[in-house]
């Protein structure tokens, strides 16, 4: 951290003193000196609890940004448990800020867990303490406070990175700072990582280093002191990879807590580290500088060869040969022992010390204030349905589908039916045209929704994590804005299709007909989010049509006997909506003081079918109401919508879903062994 940060945080803040007087320092806290450059010591201030998020406290970084407290993260005997499986195993370490942190480990080693739990994702089955700045982790402020930029670069598409930027600071600051002030943090941050030559390019025409910085310049807009990164240089070059850590560098030399996980690195990304947290079967076996690794392997009796990597010699040690484990864990005391750079002090060992803090962030006081977003509900609904109509409309190859899509098959269907809507010599084909326009409706938004939702969720759960806005808001803004291109495109397909087919040229009919056709749109669409939420696409691919199927069954059952349909059969019928749908459709157009209908048969001058009721009454949908129809259509529409909201919500609350997975496995080991005690028995 540069000198003038230090100066400014000496200033303002209340610096925790190590407890205790002489002698042996305490558990967790070195003596007097331990580190070098430690703050001094002050009483003068009692630390004051605080209610909000401080935007005013000493991280000086960009000009035009919000100002954040510096945040140092400590744990102690941290430990995590998984169903009767034990990952983390009381480590303990100490992640300042000003320091660009690197979580490694061989695979499977718990490198991810931790990160997790540092985080904030998981929090079921954690068990020791985690402090920021010396006090009790308050989770929903120390989420305001971190971002978490997971592996794969989830960007927005059909926008550009100026455009990017500039929805992140309206969700993420909101009235913070004014509007002027949010576009030039922007352009700072623009120039601060080299993205001012891409500002006007759409994010899916990016580089892999460009997206790389883009995702870390979305969650910089809010000037986070924390900022957690899952393998940053997965799926980049060499130089793109020096780049990003050198992007890290100066983030951290600016005061923030750099924290990432690295699963191998170079020789030369590794020295680049101020801190490096070594984890091997849960356990802590070093933390310290980059450039005391070598000197505390030599402590353990491991000697690295000059032309090796430490990091690579170290897996290999431990892969040939696990006892090398304890060896490590026992001299890093777990991660109690920090191998700094020798300073004044020729012994390069620090234990963990809380001394150096730069910020007081006390418990918080009041929930209320803690879990408000930057933005009111209302804000956030606004800003969210303007970038996804901004993206719809901009994604003109889907558009243009759409609308050949509608056209076509409103073609092609209008001439399969082509004049029957007045023809009493073709009922049953009058009933193939209704169930035919409701499939339509039902399969092209079903399937829609089914394939582009999984890639869209991803990217909401990674700036939903981020609090960048709430999931009702999002929720609100994903239903509301199909609406339009699902009018437009479904009146389209309506008028081609009902003028070819000879249907009654009345507009009341035509209203009631577009209202049931419209309504099976916006359930299917409620359906197919509902399955998008839940399953990725290739799943989703299957799962929906194996559920409109029945549906579908359902809704033809009773065709040409409707006086014959068992009670238990009409119950059925009527969880299907298509044959909701279907019902209205038919009484739109053939009930409701309907006359006669002609009879065009060339060999049969009779038709049973002239008079409409009659063909109303053999499909079983005698006695129905349009209103009703339309009421039960609503309540479909209702009903997928929560349901998806529902487990959408599921979803994101790792927690819980954790919990009900391990309640059932323990139900499922309990009734195995009762089984088996049974069979003991017999």
């Amino acid at each position: 951290m540069s000198a003038s940060t230090s100066s400014a945080v000496e200033s303002i803040v209340e610096v925790l003193p190590c407890p205790g007087g002489g002698g042996e320092p305490l558990p967790g806290c070195s003596g007097e000196g331990a580190a070098k450059g430690a703050l001094s010591t002050s009483s003068r201030h009692p630390p004051v609890a605080v209610t909000r998020i401080p935007t005013r406290l000493g991280l000086t970084t960009l000009t035009r940004m919000a100002k954040r407290p510096a945040v140092n993260i400590e744990f102690q005997d941290l430990s995590y448990t998984a169903g009767s499986r034990k990952i983390l195993k009381s480590i303990s370490g100490c992640f300042k800020s000003g320091e660009m942190t690197a979580i490694m480990g061989p695979s499977g080693a718990g490198k991810s867990t931790l990160m997790n739990i540092l985080v904030g994702y998981v929090t079921n089955g954690v068990s020791g303490s985690i402090l920021t700045n010396g006090f009790p982790r308050q989770i929903k402020l120390f989420n305001k406070l971190s971002s978490y930029i997971m592996q794969e670069d989830l960007l927005q598409p059909n926008l550009t990175v100026r455009e990017s930027m500039m929805i992140a600071a309206r969700l993420k600051l909101g009235n913070e700072l004014s509007d002027r002030d949010k576009n030039a943090a922007v352009r700072e941050i623009l120039v601060t990582l080299g993205l001012t030559k891409c500002a006007d390019t759409f994010t899916d025409r990016l580089s892999g280093g460009q997206r790389k910085r883009v995702s870390v310049g979305l969650e910089l807009v809010n000037n986070p002191p924390v900022i957690f990164l899952d393998e940053p240089t997965t799926g980049l070059d060499i130089v793109a990879i020096n780049n990003c850590i050198e992007l890290l560098k100066d983030l951290s030399s600016q005061g923030r807590t750099i924290v990432c996980t690295i699963h191998q690195p170079t020789a030369s990304m590794f020295n680049m580290f101020d801190n490096v947290y070594m984890l091997a079967k849960g356990q802590c076996i070093y933390h310290g500088t980059s450039h005391q690794l070598v000197p505390f392997l030599s402590t353990c009796n491991l000697d690295c060869p000059p032309t090796y990597n430490p990091t690579d010699f170290v897996f290999e040690v431990l892969e040939a040969n696990s006892e090398f484990i304890k060896v490590m864990n026992s001299e890093i005391q777990n991660g109690r022992v920090i191998w700094l750079d020798p300073t004044d002090n020729p012994e390069p060992k620090s234990k963990l010390c809380r001394k150096d803090t730069l910020a007081v962030m006390p418990n918080v006081i009041g929930s209320d204030s803690a879990i408000q977003f930057p933005t009111s509900f209302l804000e956030q609904v606004i800003i969210l349905l303007k970038r996804m109509m901004k993206q719809k409309w901009r994604n003109s190859t889907a558009m243009r589908l759409q609308m050949i899509h509608h056209l076509f098959s409103g073609l092609i269907v209008g001439s399969i039916f082509y004049g029957i809507g007045n023809n009493a010599s073709k009922p049953f084909e009058n009933f193939k045209f209704v169930l035919c326009v409701a499939v339509f409706f039902m399969y092209t938004h079903v399937i829609t929704h089914i394939l582009t939702l999984p890639n869209e969720i991803k990217i909401m759960k990674r700036e939903y994590f981020n609090r960048w806005y709430g999931l009702k808001a999002y929720f609100t803004a994903l239903t509301l804005h199909t609406v339009p291109t699902t009018i437009i495109l479904g009146m389209l397909f309506n008028t081609i299709v009902y003028i070819m087919a000879d249907e009654p040229l009345e507009l009341p009919r035509f209203i009631w007909f577009s209202s049931f056709t419209i309504m099976v749109a916006l359930v299917s669409e409620g359906l197919g989010v509902l399955i998008g939420c839940n399953f990725n696409c290739t799943n989703g691919a299957v799962v929906g049509p194996s559920v409109m199927a029945p549906i579908l069954m359902i809704a033809i059952h009773g065709m040409g006997y409707g006086l014959h349909i068992k009670p238990f059969m009409k119950s059925l019928m009527n969880l299907s909506f298509i044959r909701i749908a279907v019902v209205g459709i038919v009484t739109s157009l053939y009930q409701n003081g309907r006359g006669p209908m002609e009879c065009k048969s060339q060999t049969h001058p009779y038709c049973h079918y002239r008079e409409p009721y009659m063909l109303v009454r053999d499909l079983g949908m005698t006695n129905q109401s349009t209103v009703n129809q339309i009421i039960g259509l609503i309540g479909f529409l209702l009903l997928f919508r929560m349901a998806a909201f529902l487990t959408l919500r599921y979803t994101l609350m790792t927690d819980i879903r954790s919990q009900v997975f391990a309640y059932t496995k323990k139900i499922f080991k309990r009734n195995k062994e009762k089984r088996l005690l049974l069979s003991d028995e017999k």
